[in-house]
């Protein structure tokens, strides 16, 4: 007899993590139970109206709007970005950008710039020594 493997499961926040939504916008009955693996690829694969209206919507979580606004995490909040912003917000943000987004994307685009200057300078040494 072959005993039945139970599916692993994972904290709500870790789920909500890999789903990319706010936690604290989430209906209860997600926040308050484990998720297993099985849940989340079906989650994944076919999501309920609750969870596409949050992907399209938000609150986003902190992460998503970085990457929405185009800027680092840490530049969110030397902008004093702390809060989970909605859809509307973030747009309203890159409208009419503040003068610390501006700046931010600057920098992080900077950064992004540089890092590919070293990937490729990386890259170029390890095709001589081959």
């Amino acid at each position: 007899m072959t005993a039945k493997r139970s599916d692993q499961t994972m904290k709500p926040e870790t789920a909500a993590k890999k789903l990319a939504i706010h936690l604290a916008a989430a209906p209860e009955e997600f926040q308050n139970s484990p998720v297993t693996r099985s849940q989340l690829a079906e989650l994944m694969a076919e999501p309920p109206e609750w969870l596409v209206e949050l992907r399209k919507n938000g609150p986003h979580p902190r992460q998503e709007v970085a990457r929405k606004l185009g800027v680092s995490n840490s530049g969110l909040t030397r902008g004093g970005a702390t809060e989970p912003l909605t859809t509307a917000q973030i747009s309203a943000l890159l409208q009419a950008p503040p003068e610390w987004l501006v700046a931010e994307r600057a920098t992080h685009a900077g950064v992004q710039n540089e890092n590919a200057r070293v990937k490729a300078q990386r890259a170029e040494k390890a095709r001589k020594r081959a």
